[in-house]
């Protein structure tokens, strides 16, 4: 029997998405089918993840590899298309997919990053090397930019107006106002042509380490689970910087915290550190609200306590 246990939390995103009703009452039968079309053994789902079914394998030559299943709506397409482009440079590698389950066959990799003994400054290095390398990916013909900020802006409101947290309205009027801030940067960002096909979740979670040396593998790390639109390079650093929350809410002065891994950030990518702290800060609000809304309290909560606590942080300019 195919081990197949999805997370609650994965559930509740099938759920919600267009077409995912029954998506996890059909996994077995799709994963069955995978095993048979890439001759490999699925052995052990992994934990983790709020928007696929995860799982490690056995190829047919005794080795190792992951198989993933996405929640439909969750755009797995653009993920596939931005892992072939890389072909295993700052990426995880690409093997085999098929398109019309939203399924992957992947390298297998160690530990992510939070996994490790690097401290927090460290991860936060080596991540930002490697979206360096990771912004190198070509777009994809026709791919138009994309203005993050205004999406997360719309999201933003609307749960919160749904949702009703328990978090004061000035929170909510920063995070809207880093949200026009980076709206407003958007077209002279396009006309410059300075958009990169970003990651688009690019939290310390989303970077692994490989299992033996590779090229393409910086500090012999890579990035997994791509978003791969078109967009502000800043908003990477900005998704990195929103994690940490239970340091944030333990430290006496979360500003400063946030400040200097904002700095080394900016540091790393040679970007501007106003930028990542404001995509940075809307980022925490938006996943605050987004857990909620998907009956993940203890995450969303934590989120939108340490996005107060930031009040009235002012970013980095330095």
């Amino acid at each position: 029997m195919i081990p197949c246990d999805v997370a609650p939390v994965v559930r509740a995103r099938a759920a919600a998405a267009p077409g995912g009703r029954g998506w996890a009452e059909r996994l077995p039968d799709v994963l069955a089918g995978l095993e048979r079309a890439w001759a490999v053994t699925v052995t052990e789902a992994l934990p983790g993840g709020t928007a696929s079914f995860v799982a490690r394998a056995r190829t047919a030559d005794g080795g190792h590899a992951v198989v993933k299943v996405a929640v439909p709506g969750t755009g797995f397409a653009l993920q596939a298309r931005t892992l072939t482009a890389a072909a295993g440079d700052g990426y995880v590698r690409l093997l085999a997919h098929a398109p019309e389950h939203d399924a992957a066959l992947l390298e297998a990799l160690g530990p992510s990053l939070p996994a490790t003994d690097l401290p927090p400054g460290a991860q936060l290095g080596v991540l930002a090397r490697c979206l360096r390398r990771a912004w190198r990916v070509p777009p994809h013909a026709g791919q138009q930019p994309t203005d993050k900020a205004a999406e997360l802006a719309a999201l933003v409101g609307e749960l919160w107006h749904r949702l009703r947290p328990p978090v004061p309205r000035p929170v909510l009027e920063h995070a809207l106002d880093c949200a026009a801030g980076r709206s407003a940067a958007f077209a002279p960002l396009v006309d410059a042509g300075a958009c990169v096909v970003v990651h688009g979740d690019a939290a310390t979670a989303n970077a692994a380490r490989v299992l033996a040396p590779r090229p393409g593998a910086v500090d012999g790390v890579v990035l997994l689970d791509p978003d791969g639109f078109l967009g502000d390079p800043a908003y990477d650093p900005g998704v990195a910087l929103r994690d940490g929350c239970r340091a944030l809410l333990a430290a006496a002065d979360p500003v400063a915290l946030l400040a200097g891994r904002c700095r080394l950030l900016a540091a790393e990518t040679a970007l501007d550190p106003v930028a990542i702290w404001e995509w940075g800060f809307l980022e925490r609000m938006s996943t605050g609200l987004h857990a909620l809304a998907l009956g993940a309290d203890d995450d969303g909560a934590a989120h939108l306590r340490s996005a107060r606590r930031l009040l009235p942080g002012r970013p980095p300019s330095s």
